[in-house]
């Protein structure tokens, strides 16, 4: 049995890295740029040194939003980013009908407090 995949989700998948490489690519080229110049300041002037913590603070920053990405992906996080809504208004739904005498808001029902 042949696994044929989905042209449209395969559209979609090659517009997704496309566009991912046209932003990250430009972002990169502005980080790498801000903290060569950082660099350049720390090794150029006396008083310098004050140039060290943007550097710490970006480089911490980026590494901490990229775990965050490789663990999201390695959890399947992106896999289906639709659930998450559907989810929520069914457990809204399913939290006002245990409501004692619910009426919706829609339908004349009080303001909720």
């Amino acid at each position: 049995m042949q696994n044929k995949t989905n042209p449209t989700s395969r559209g979609v998948f090659i517009a997704t890295i496309v566009l991912g490489v046209m932003i990250l690519i430009p972002s990169m080229i502005g980080f790498f740029n801000k903290l060569y110049e950082f660099t350049n300041i720390i090794r150029g002037e006396a008083d310098g040194a004050f140039a060290l913590t943007p550097i710490l603070n970006y480089t911490l920053a980026s590494l901490g939003f990229f775990c965050l990405l490789i663990w999201a992906s390695f959890h399947g996080m992106f896999r289906d980013i639709e659930e998450p809504k559907f989810t929520m208004l069914d457990r809204e739904s399913d939290l006002d009908k245990e409501e004692v005498n619910y009426i919706p808001k829609w339908a004349g029902g009080p303001e909720k407090s």
